[in-house]
């Protein structure tokens, strides 16, 4: 009865429209995607020796701090001085402080949708490694199972439905980060001239208990993940001047020279892998907490931030079993 429930549970949300829908969203998301995929949709239970998983998982990064940053009154402002600035010069005010601010902020945890497609290989029993591409941002990583019997949906062994497995893992992701291409960004990147760059690290430790021998119907995941980011950022302003009488140096502001930062945060997140055998779907929510530090800004000011950051997501994975469970 379960496995008959299943299958038609499988046949409803795997149809060729669905799937199709989904990677539709994701082709929409491309030039969208450019932040480290920070949303943790593994399991417990690495990917067994010798066998594949493949699938994609589309986000929405929603961080406290750069939406507090980023007002439509400031919106406004900074359409008004990069047109200014295009034939004219602006003047440095507590305006242009705030708009490095978002700037920096959205370089730091942008509000935005984000896609990624991955790729993961059991190496030896309890370990695996994968490659995730984030449309702008590469991801390394591999996975330890300390907890938990090894083996796989054709050959679970000792494997029972609830079993409950744990692994650790360390992720790298590199990538160029530039501010999105929306309006209000667009005219503070052309007032400011950012530029930046960034490497994160992230560990996850996973538990999960199995849905099915091996997780043959899914898992449910949960853990605590730490992340810790390496940013280096610099501005280039453009015809921005320090008017007399200005607390600063009168003359064209001087550029920043690349600065470097690093910051850590700390997480919790659940998801849940649902499905049959060969396909899953997996929501997922994921929940950071982060002191970003402080900023260095032009003419020698500064910047505290922190928040927090919810990344709910929903992912499709398909396995592919190995050639010795195939035969």
């Amino acid at each position: 009865m379960n496995v008959l429930f299943m299958r038609l549970f499988m046949n409803t949300i795997f149809s060729r429209r669905w799937v199709a829908g989904l990677l539709a969203g994701s082709a929409g998301l491309l030039a969208a995607g450019c932040t480290a995929p920070r949303a943790i949709v593994s399991t417990g239970k690495v990917t067994p020796r010798g066998e594949f998983r493949v699938g994609g998982n589309l986000a929405f990064n929603v961080p406290t701090e750069t939406i507090s940053k980023a007002g439509s009154t400031l919106k406004s402002a900074a359409r008004e001085l990069a047109q200014k600035a295009a034939n004219d010069t602006v003047r440095y005010n507590q305006t242009i402080e705030k708009l490095q601010v978002a700037a920096i902020a959205f370089a730091l945890d942008p509000v935005r949708p984000s896609s990624d497609l991955y790729l993961r290989y059991g190496v030896i029993d309890r370990l695996d490694v994968g490659y995730k591409y984030a449309f702008g941002s590469h991801v390394f990583d591999a996975m330890y199972q300390f907890l938990g019997p090894v083996g796989s949906v054709e050959n679970p062994g000792s494997s029972r439905p609830g079993t409950t497995y744990a692994s650790i893992g360390l992720q790298y992701a590199t990538q160029r980060t530039k501010l999105p291409s929306i309006p209000f960004l667009d005219d503070v990147n052309a007032l400011l001239g950012f530029r930046a760059s960034r490497h994160d690290l992230i560990v996850p430790l996973v538990f999960s208990q199995s849905l099915g021998a091996e997780e043959e119907i899914g898992a449910i995941s949960y853990g605590v993940v730490y992340a810790h980011t390496f940013l280096r950022y610099g501005l280039t302003p453009g015809n921005l001047f320090n008017g007399p009488g200005s607390q600063f140096v009168t003359g064209k502001v001087p550029e920043l020279p690349t600065v470097r930062q690093n910051f850590g945060s700390y997480g919790i997140f659940f998801n849940a892998k649902l499905g049959y055998r060969y396909a899953y779907v997996i929501p997922a929510l994921s929940v950071y907490y982060q002191n970003y530090g402080e900023y260095q800004l032009l003419n020698n000011q500064t910047a505290k931030l922190s928040g927090l950051t919810f990344i709910p997501s929903l992912g499709l994975q398909f396995r592919i079993p190995g050639s010795s469970a195939r035969r």
